[in-house]
């Protein structure tokens, strides 16, 4: 069984705004990273100032990370939804039920395949 296509047209639609959310808080993560200004590399700040713009860059990487792959979960669903695959479990091919989609959308294995692969 599939999803008739004007059922998912809706959740495409979410999908893409997400994704340009995701794009959005990218940008402004890397415009934000202390690192990304070439010139503090030659400041010779103190220690305090140094410490603080390390922990600044370990928090943008990391939220960058989490973006990335929330990126990468909404286009991988995007994907699914464009070749009629949106819904079912990748693994064993079973339909994902409704509920656990509603919780997660992006949701790519059935209820069973998450348990057995831990997640």
């Amino acid at each position: 069984m599939n999803y008739p296509k004007q059922l998912l047209s809706p959740i495409l639609e979410y999908f893409k705004k997400v994704e340009q959310q995701l794009m959005s808080r990218k940008s402004k993560l890397a415009t934000e990273d202390p690192f990304a200004d070439a010139s503090r590399l030659d400041d010779n700040a103190d220690m305090a100032a140094e410490a603080s713009e390390q922990f600044g860059h370990e928090q943008s990487a990391a939220m960058g990370a989490e973006t990335d792959l929330a990126l990468s979960r909404v286009r991988g669903a995007m994907k699914r939804v464009d070749d009629g695959t949106y819904g079912k479990c990748v693994l064993c091919g079973a339909m994902i039920d409704t509920d656990r989609l509603g919780i997660d959308p992006t949701a790519e294995l059935c209820l069973a395949c998450a348990k057995k692969n831990g997640k």
